[in-house]
């Protein structure tokens, strides 16, 4: 059994030694080596295209990166699985685009803002994930795939 002192001492001691861990990887997780969030690449295109994500609503059924509504398809690496023709045709559809019996909305946008979609999905595709791979459900690997 510890003496008041002794579990004291034992207190202050593990107290600072994660506080000092904690610093450390502070420091460590902001340094300039650990930047995977590859802004150095954000273009007027890729802002445009966030605009247009935000303006509409996309979040509202599409996930990226994990945060966003679960009705419509994953759209982190969606440049990698479907290519740009698909997605600007999915885009510039005059009518409601609808695969596996899930309508999307017919958004009929021009060339150019497709253009702006596509280098917004490009960039957020080429973020360091650290390894997490983006949900895809099984049903719709196999769909993909084929």
């Amino acid at each position: 059994m510890l003496s008041k002192k002794q579990a004291r001492a034992f207190f202050l001691g593990g107290t600072l030694v994660t506080f000092l861990i904690f610093i450390g990887l502070t420091i460590y997780s902001l340094s300039e080596s650990q930047d995977q969030s590859n802004y150095q690449n954000i273009t007027e295109e890729v802002s445009r295209g966030k605009h247009l994500w935000e303006k509409n609503n996309c979040m509202g059924c599409h996930t990226i990166m994990g945060e966003g509504g679960y009705y419509a398809p994953e759209l982190t690496k969606v440049v990698e699985r479907r290519g740009e023709a698909y997605i600007k045709a999915a885009l510039m559809s005059e009518a409601p685009w609808q695969v596996n019996g899930r309508k999307m909305v017919a958004y009929n946008m021009s060339e150019a803002e497709a253009n702006d979609m596509v280098a917004f999905f490009k960039w957020i595709g080429e973020i360091d994930l650290n390894g997490f791979e983006t949900v895809v459900s099984p049903l719709a690997k196999d769909k993909i795939n084929n």
